[in-house]
């Protein structure tokens, strides 16, 4: 039915246009829907005039057409125009499938940069603000039989400092650590049918116990509803509960038997399958699935399952070169997971991005480990706040089920709240996400701030050092561990003055930076990196290993997270170039890696 789905959504796109088919919700999947990606009608509006002109009633004639999910700026767009464009307009024809009447038509957003306002047939379903989160509307009352319009008007200020954009740079030109602006929609558009009662969501926890909690959010629950959880290994079913659905919110609790825990090494899911029932009929059912892992720490080390692990880490920032922060594919998603596995780091730290969830499928899948970290602002006030505050809220909420993340990270370096010493306010604000963070998941360990200036209260001391060589890498950290020693200074303090180290586990979250370009390599003429770009392949890798081997000589380290997978950009500090090539042999790189025991 899903296969068949698509292919009634997609008849009227050619072949170039056709969209990608991989459900964009993998951990909440229905069987039938509709992909909305492909070609739509597309403007800018410098002027913002678009309101005014009442461009959302289908009058209005646009100039250009543009590839969703792709953003303008991008190549595989086809538009590519990475000049500023604060105010874009989208529009797109569709058909609501036969089978889909009498139910209810969910219209989604994967993501929209920045600001969206959303009208089916010239009437406004909704909008919603947050460039990394997803937003969904109820456009049953909107729809008519036969063709049907839905208009996107979408705001991304590209120079605002107060709103969550990550690497995204505010300035014409990319440059130094910031890239290439992404605005609009860059994430799945899709429809889908449910019954007036259905679920809306359901929260996962399960722990190395086998016991799998499940918390779900139900529309238009009634007496005599039943939520039903069945939990599945190999088509056979290994668990199941069922429970009164009579309010908006049910709880249900499986206990699986010798359950197969999820690790890098054995990535073992378990399928799951949710059903409301009423009157002995499912009226709505949702596909997913969970893996068993626990996160926790014994003394000054990280536990995966109970048992030690190093965080072996390697920076990824999740842009390409045809389609910046939008993957280009499913295949292009795996390839990086394989190769970053492949080159003996076990997991990822997505920097600055809060990722596309097809990525997290993957890693979860193929056994990858994720710190997952919020786009920051880079200026503070009570707006900012706010807006940050519930962004970040909406992206532990969508991501929370994923076996592979192990770490929060809300802040990245003091961005988004740059006067931590002067400033007692910020230094409020940064322990507040770390104990809403908690209060949202308490199974795994947040960082309060990315590298330096901590409270004291983080789960792991985050220490970001670009120590050109492993001697001085290893001199500078001989003595860390010891208490009467103080914890040297990466770039800032790595303390707020007036708060005091509380034990927490030490990880180098950034190191490396050691920048290579190989001959014939595209990159743009401002190459640079951390500490100069090396001429040669060799004097690249003998300071990587130095580097290395500097680690595994310094036992305090429960992790580490060397920068970078790629080369984005101008930013040349991959150990792949930007068209994901590797820079050195992948087995070399490996056994660096293995160094860390």
């Amino acid at each position: 039915m899903r296969f068949v789905t698509l292919l009634v959504a997609c008849a009227a796109l050619s072949a170039a246009e056709m969209p990608r088919p991989e459900y964009p919700q993998p951990q909440f999947e229905r069987t039938e829907w509709q992909n909305l990606n492909g070609s739509w009608e597309f403007d800018f509006d410098d002027a913002n005039t678009g309101m005014d002109g009442h461009w959302w009633n289908g009058e209005k004639a646009f100039a250009r057409t543009i590839t969703v999910p792709f953003c303008f700026e991008s190549k595989k767009s086809g538009i590519g125009d990475t000049s500023f464009h604060r105010w874009v307009w989208y529009r797109r024809t569709f058909s609501v499938p036969a089978g889909w009447s009498g139910r209810r038509v969910l219209l989604h957003f994967g993501a929209v940069d920045y600001r969206a306002w959303v009208w089916v047939n010239g009437e406004r379903a909704g909008s919603h603000e947050g460039g990394n989160t997803p937003f969904a509307f109820d456009v049953t009352a909107l729809l008519k039989p036969g063709g049907n319009t839905v208009t996107v008007r979408a705001e991304d200020p590209p120079e605002d400092r107060y709103i969550p954009r990550g690497k995204q740079y505010w300035k014409p030109q990319s440059e130094s650590i910031f890239y290439t602006r992404t605005s609009g929609i860059w994430q799945t558009v899709w429809m889908e049918p449910v019954s007036a009662a259905h679920i809306e969501s359901v929260q996962i926890t399960a722990g190395m116990d086998g016991l799998a909690q499940f918390y779900a959010v139900v529309a238009g629950a009634s007496p005599g509803m039943e939520f039903r959880a069945s939990v599945a290994s190999e088509g056979a079913t290994v668990g199941s509960a069922v429970v009164p659905a009579t309010s908006g919110h049910v709880s249900a609790t499986v206990q699986v038997q010798g359950a197969r825990l999820w690790s890098p090494d054995h990535p073992n899911l378990y399928d799951v399958t949710f059903e409301l029932v009423e009157k002995g009929k499912a009226v709505d059912q949702v596909k997913s699935y969970l893996g068993f892992r626990s996160i926790g720490r014994d003394g000054g080390m990280i536990t995966l399952n109970g048992r030690r692990t190093v965080l072996k880490f390697v920076l990824d920032q999740g842009y390409w070169p045809e389609s910046i922060l939008t993957p280009p594919s499913d295949d292009a998603l795996k390839y990086d997971i394989k190769m970053t596995k492949d080159m003996g780091f076990n997991g990822a730290r997505k920097h600055q991005k809060v990722e596309d969830p097809r990525y997290l499928y993957w890693a979860d899948h193929m056994g990858l480990m994720v710190s997952s970290e919020m786009a920051n602002a880079y200026e503070f006030d009570a707006g900012a706040v706010e807006r940050f505050t519930r962004e970040w809220m909406e992206a532990v909420k969508r991501d929370y089920s994923h076996p592979s993340i192990v770490i929060w990270v809300p802040i990245n370096e003091s961005w988004g709240v740059p006067a931590l010493k002067e400033d007692p306010q910020q230094a409020a604000y940064l322990q507040a996400l770390y104990h809403l963070t908690g209060a949202l998941d308490a199974t795994r360990p947040v960082i309060d701030n990315e590298g330096w200036e901590h409270t004291d209260e983080t789960d792991l001391f985050a220490i970001h050092d670009y120590a050109a060589n492993g001697d001085a890498l290893a001199a500078k950290y001989q003595s860390l561990g010891d208490p009467d020693a103080a914890i040297p200074d990466g770039g800032r303090a790595a303390l707020i003055p007036g708060f005091a180290y509380n034990g927490a586990p030490m990880y180098l979250s950034e190191f490396g930076g050691v920048a290579f370009v190989p001959e014939g390599a595209k990159t743009p003429g401002k190459s640079w990196g951390y500490a100069g770009v090396e001429k040669t392949q060799e004097a690249a890798m003998n300071r990587i290993s130095s580097l290395f081997t500097a680690i595994a000589e310094t036992p305090a380290f429960a992790g580490y997270c060397y920068t970078q997978l790629t080369d984005v950009e101008q930013e040349v500090n991959g150990l792949m170039t930007y068209d994901r090539k590797p820079k050195y042999p992948v087995e070399e790189i490996r056994k660096m890696n293995a160094l860390v025991k």
